[in-house]
């Protein structure tokens, strides 16, 4: 059979562990319109040719026809391995995006597993079309492998050095980036992959999103790094595979709504079911750093071997003693402080979280969460409590330490919030902060923007959202980030979230920094405070805040304000 030319199928090799195997594997995407399509005898033909027996037939088009063919195409890479390179081979089926169907096996060389993998896609498509009959499509599938060489072993890097894999929906980089800090504290190299690039002891060498096993493994291409910290993203782990074999800790530090309907994921569960592969390979001897006020997160102590340490922003949480049952560890804030728990010892004391200056002096409730969440990982890697302590007191919500997270300015006496805020969660911990800056009699406002690659629900949810909070609204546009939309289609959608929620009037202008631009100008109260959504335009709103003889605040300047919010 030639090749289709057209995109009926995709083939991409995992080279680590991956959503459907603990080991590299082979990912079909197929093109399944004409199965789903089919009558139910032709469906279950094919069923008795490929020995599918009690599987689901169900209506065209329907759930239980997207599984059944699913299931379908996982028995078809079983027979043609049977046939075509005279083994066994293990198979799953999922259902996939837009009619199609996705199936995974296990691959131990690069060359034979793509081969396999395009001749398995031809001859799914040639039998759904009805082009040709199983026995003939499995006949030509084993002419067409003869004589493929087996090409390179595909084999997931093993460091001889600590891992950090950091994985979750919000706070991963904030997470990697202060674990990656404490780490220097602690006197090693630390080297650390994120979505914002590839930093080396502190100096950044590549720019853009490393998230993926392709920042793991330049990270452990670099001989001065001594820990590797890996920010291992969705994306990363559905078309790639981890980047190492295993981790020494890893980390997760929530599961919220976040790229949904993408890739196949389309539930919050399914989205765990993804972050979930990082700690399945943590190893034993090693450490899981679970949020245990995250249902979903907590639930992934049942998929690792390693060693539970649970961290809470509730020292009541019943979970956290189940940790400390089960020999492992446990942290949270008793009383302000930071405090880790081990079963037969008195809790240690690390830290007031107000000494902290990522907290934000303590109203960033998200940060408070990832700093339980680093700390805690690196004591498992061994960071002594003196330069734990000078580690936390050193790194700030500042675009010096955590670019685009939570960084803060002063234009005379209004304070303006800059965050990537690109999801619900991300949202709520932006509006926080931002409210918590407000001195009293001031209006708190916000510039509302997100990338188009969330649904529609997602950014009608956020306008309402931010309606709810601000005194003014204004909705920027975007230009890089549209993601196949409409110029103008998500202004509609954060317009209707906002009227969901009483309100009617809302500013569209062309972009972030001309938001703040807007706001600035309107004269707004004394103390006041804007929030922005800050994805395209970090650079140009903070030259305009220069520009207007405003400056960062520091951190003695944040807990100033928030000491004279709260006082009156």
């Amino acid at each position: 059979m030639a090749a289709d030319p057209s995109p009926a199928f995709e083939v991409r090799l995992l080279t680590g562990a991956n959503l459907y195997f603990p080991r590299p594997a082979v990912k079909l995407t197929l093109d399944a319109g004409a199965a789903l399509g089919a009558d139910a005898g032709t469906v279950l033909g094919w069923q008795q040719q490929l020995r599918v027996y009690g599987g689901s037939v169900g209506l065209p088009h329907s759930a239980a026809r997207a599984k059944g063919i699913a299931d379908l195409a996982a028995a078809l890479v079983r027979r043609a391995a049977a046939s075509g390179l005279r083994s066994r081979l293990a198979a799953v089926g999922h259902v996939g995006d837009d009619d199609t169907v996705v199936v995974a096996f296990p691959v131990r060389h690069a060359d034979i597993g793509r081969a396999f993998g395009e001749a398995v896609a031809e001859a799914f498509i040639a039998i759904t079309s009805g082009a040709v009959s199983v026995r003939a499509a499995l006949a030509a599938l084993t002419e067409r492998l003869a004589g493929v060489e087996p090409g390179e072993p595909v084999r997931p890097l093993r460091p001889q050095l600590p891992v950090v894999a950091v994985t979750g929906t919000n706070g991963k980089t904030t997470t990697t980036r202060l674990i990656a800090h404490l780490v220097k504290a602690g006197g090693r190299t630390p080297g650390w992959s994120s979505t914002d690039g590839i930093v080396i002891d502190g100096e950044q060498v590549e720019d853009g999103d490393w998230s993926g096993p392709g920042g793991a493994a330049r990270v452990l291409a670099d001989p001065a790094v001594q820990v590797a910290v890996t920010e291992t993203a969705r994306g990363g782990i559905l078309l790639r595979g981890l980047g190492t074999a295993g981790n020494d800790v890893s980390v997760v530090t929530n599961i919220s709504a976040d790229h949904l309907g993408l890739l196949g994921i389309h539930t919050l569960e399914q989205l765990a079911q993804v972050k979930s592969v990082v700690v399945q390979v943590t190893k034993p001897t090693g450490w899981t750093v679970l949020n245990a006020d995250d249902p979903l997160v907590l639930g992934m102590r049942r998929f690792t071997r390693a060693r539970p340490w649970f961290y809470s922003l509730d020292p009541e949480n019943p979970h956290l003693a189940e940790a400390l049952t089960a020999g492992g560890r446990a942290i949270t804030v008793v009383d302000g402080e930071i405090v880790v728990l081990h079963r037969g010892y008195d809790p240690v004391r690390i830290l007031p979280v107000t000494e902290v200056p990522l907290t934000l002096a303590g109203t960033s409730r998200a940060n408070v969460a990832n700093v339980l969440a680093a700390t805690a990982a690196a004591i498992a890697l061994g960071v002594r409590r003196a330069d734990l302590r000078a580690g936390l007191r050193s790194f700030a919500a500042d675009a010096a330490h955590n670019s685009g997270r939570l960084n803060s300015y002063t234009v005379g006496d209004t304070v303006v919030v800059l965050d990537l805020a690109h999801n619900e969660a991300s949202l709520q911990s932006l509006l926080e902060v931002a409210a918590a800056l407000r001195l009293p009699g001031g209006e708190l406002a916000v510039v509302a923007s997100t990338a188009g690659d969330r649904t529609d629900e997602a950014i009608h949810a956020m306008g309402a959202m931010a309606a709810e909070a601000a005194d003014r609204l204004v909705v920027a546009g975007k230009h890089k980030y549209l993601r196949e939309r409409e110029p103008g289609e998500m202004e509609q959608l954060w317009a209707a979230g906002a009227a969901e929620a009483g309100v009617s009037a809302v500013d569209a202008v062309a972009s972030e920094v001309a938001g703040v631009q807007q706001l600035l100008d309107a004269g707004l109260p004394p103390g006041s405070a804007i929030a922005v959504c800050s994805l395209e335009d970090r650079e140009e709103t903070v030259a305009e805040i220069l520009r207007r003889g405003g400056g960062e605040l520091s951190p003695a300047g944040v807990a100033a304000r928030v000491a004279a919010g709260a006082a009156v």
